[in-house]
């Protein structure tokens, strides 16, 4: 689990915006939407295109408080999932955030 965390902490610190997401998601698909409607990159990792999805899962549930998807974070702070980063898109604060 260690080796685990140290590619999280990594990933995460890799991206100024990195999205735990898997493809098939609806609410992956609306964090994504929200960072393309303010025209900013971001790093997805697709954990169902992972062999160690379920490890990472665990770490962001240690990280986060939850292992669902997505696990959206913007400058290393865990903003919560798809209908969080929304919420902070529509009262104007995730843009405060950049």
């Amino acid at each position: 689990m260690p080796a685990t965390r140290d590619l999280v902490n990594e990933l995460i610190a890799k991206d100024s915006v990195v999205i735990f997401s898997k493809t098939y998601c609806p609410y992956c698909k609306m964090a994504k939407e929200v960072f393309d409607s303010l025209n900013k990159t971001y790093t997805a990792i697709e954990l169902d295109d992972r062999e160690d999805a379920q490890d990472i899962q665990d770490v962001l549930a240690e990280i986060t408080g939850a292992r669902t998807v997505p696990r959206v974070f913007l400058n290393g702070e865990c903003l919560g999932g798809g209908t969080d980063v929304k919420k902070l898109y529509q009262s104007g604060e995730l843009q405060k955030k950049f």
